[in-house]
């Protein structure tokens, strides 16, 4: 190997990737920031909603105030139209990675969505490809008999995934439920866990609060969300509620209370209910990440206990 390759390959591998994570509302924006000015680099959001232009302030999008601090990368990028998910932010984001790392030597990522994390850091599993035709027959199914159907499917066919996905989402849950009855297998045991080859060096950042802590600032965040006109962005968009994008919770309570099947404060409440829900599930899923050195963004000291 010739001395340049080597010193090509070492320059590479003393990057460094620090990936924020955490339940929703805990801190994460503001703390990746803070971390983004002391090193002097870019943020790349790893949050499969917050890429979405249409919907700024049901996905907490970082504000203008805030964009301007810190250059974001996966922010208001895409349209709800668009077709996404963590195969493609796996593909895309190492590209970035690619051009940011040629200019900073730490990066930022910053995100709640727990598949995408582990896209960029690990890759993914060798799941076998969909079956359109099961596929189309699952849609219809979910239109006719309801997520919960579906749900129960799937808990009896693979209770070890169904207890740490996001069953909520119907996309995710036709998605297991297609491989566990399109291979007889459960879906579970296409996740063999090996991590693909990456060139720079990461590190993983948790935050969390108590629980009574963090669902303080849920109920808060959500108040304050509304104030901001958060049920006039819900009316924009209430004509595309079909979309994958906007099965997730928050619009899906404030559609019902557009159709008339639930007044405003009802809907407030059962937003509340479903994101602390959101949150827990959030938290399961990585804690089972033994990489994850976790802290508490109150923390005066979080920033000196951070090393390479």
């Amino acid at each position: 190997m010739s001395n340049i390759l080597k010193s090509s390959i070492a320059n590479r591998q003393s990057k460094i990737l620090y990936v924020v994570c955490g339940p929703t509302a805990v801190g994460k924006t503001d703390f990746a920031i803070e971390l983004a000015e002391k090193f002097g680099t870019e943020i790349l959001s790893a949050d499969s909603r917050q890429l979405y232009r249409e919907i700024p302030i049901g996905t907490a999008q970082p504000s203008a105030e805030q964009l301007n601090r810190v250059k974001h990368h996966f922010v208001a990028n895409r349209s709800l139209e668009e077709d996404y998910n963590a195969g493609m932010f796996e593909r895309d984001a190492l590209e970035h990675l690619d051009m940011l790392f040629q200019k900073h030597d730490k990066v930022i990522c910053c995100g709640g969505t727990g598949l995408y994390i582990k896209a960029l850091c690990d890759g993914l599993d060798d799941v076998p490809k969909a079956d359109e035709k099961l596929r189309q027959q699952l849609t219809e199914r979910l239109e006719n008999e309801g997520l919960e159907s579906l749900q129960t499917q799937l808990k009896q066919l693979d209770p070890v995934h169904f207890e740490k996905m996001d069953s909520q989402n119907p996309q995710r849950v036709i998605r297991a439920l297609e491989v566990c009855l399109s291979t007889g297998k459960p879906f579970s045991s296409f996740h063999v866990g090996e991590k693909s080859e990456r060139t720079f060096k990461i590190i993983k950042i948790g935050l969390e609060l108590s629980r009574d802590e963090l669902n303080e600032r849920i109920n808060q965040r959500v108040d304050m969300m509304l104030e901001n006109g958060w049920l006039v962005e819900a009316k924009a968009v209430f004509e595309k509620r079909h979309l994958n994008a906007l099965n997730t919770v928050g619009y899906k309570e404030l559609f019902a209370h557009l159709s008339g099947e639930m007044n405003l404060e009802e809907a407030t409440e059962k937003i509340k209910i479903n994101t602390r829900r959101f949150a827990k599930r959030q938290m399961t899923w990585f804690k089972n990440d033994e990489e994850i050195k976790w802290f508490k963004p109150t923390d005066s000291n979080v920033f000196n206990s951070i090393e390479d």
